[in-house]
């Protein structure tokens, strides 16, 4: 029996633990939750299932892996004490790894315990070329974001343009990746995946858009080098209660978990 923890329940984490009920054949079970008020949650996924509030008690409940879905501080505070506890982490925050000091210390406890980091494709396609192609010169990475109005609501685009009476497409944001992984900790973390695949924060390219024509979220990649060219663009149907993110995300998450322990594995 393969036993996976879960830090974060928001709609991504719900979504992923819908998954264990409908796609495991009882060889992976989601033992553990994390969560900083279990008061409030509603709806736990099995009974068997622990629900709490109490990192130690989580790291202590014999995880083989564990995912991260609570956002950059929830990895920052907790991602080397899960790669510690023996389990492997498959992280959803991947803008947290702008910072190179936490990159390395995680880096350096997978290393030491013998587990892994694991960062998902989630909202974005694309990454085992990007990586391939990184084993040569690579010359050029860009990313072109483009989310609907309601995407940005509670973010400072709010400040910067009007989103009930935006007509046309508005750029937010030009600049590279390691501006916008610390702009857009929720929204771009496509971003710092791609980066850390390619070329790096500070040589990946990226603009932003607020985009009232489009009812999806949008992400276009570019790249050039020894490799040749690739220009990919995906759409991303949204999560109704948190349009900042897609539903595809919880689904590459469960396919990076099924991957781990598949004797068949396609598209690395």
């Amino acid at each position: 029996m393969i036993n996976v923890g879960l830090i974060g329940y928001g709609a991504i984490g719900q979504d992923i633990a819908s998954y264990f009920q409908d796609h495991f054949k009882g060889e992976t079970t989601l033992k553990g939750i994390l969560v900083r008020s279990p008061e409030k949650i509603r709806n736990i996924p099995n009974s068997g299932c622990i629900l709490t509030n109490n990192a130690d008690e989580f790291f202590a409940s014999g995880l083989d892996v564990i995912i991260e879905a609570a956002g950059h501080n929830a990895l920052e505070s907790l991602g080397a004490k899960a790669l510690a506890s023996g389990a492997h982490l498959i992280i959803v925050s991947v803008g947290a790894l702008r910072d190179e000091t936490l990159l390395h210390t995680l880096k350096e406890t997978a290393k030491t315990n013998g587990t892994k980091l694991i960062i998902p494709s989630a909202a974005i396609g694309g990454l085992d070329r990007i990586t391939a192609a990184s084993m040569g010169k690579l010359e050029s990475v860009t990313l072109v974001t483009r989310k609907p109005p309601r995407a940005w609501k509670g973010t400072f685009v709010e400040e910067k343009v009007d989103l009930t009476s935006l007509k046309e497409p508005v750029c937010v944001f030009q600049g590279n990746s390691n501006e916008s992984a610390r702009i857009f900790p929720e929204s771009v973390n496509v971003s710092a995946a791609l980066s850390l695949a390619g070329l790096g924060f500070k040589e990946t390219k990226v603009k932003v858009y607020v985009d009232p024509t489009i009812d999806k979220n949008t992400h276009e990649v570019r790249a050039t080098g020894k490799f040749g060219s690739i220009k990919l663009e995906v759409q991303n149907t949204p999560f109704p209660e948190n349009p900042k993110s897609s539903y595809i995300v919880s689904m590459s998450v469960i396919k990076a978990l099924t991957h781990l322990f598949s004797p068949v594995v396609i598209g690395i």
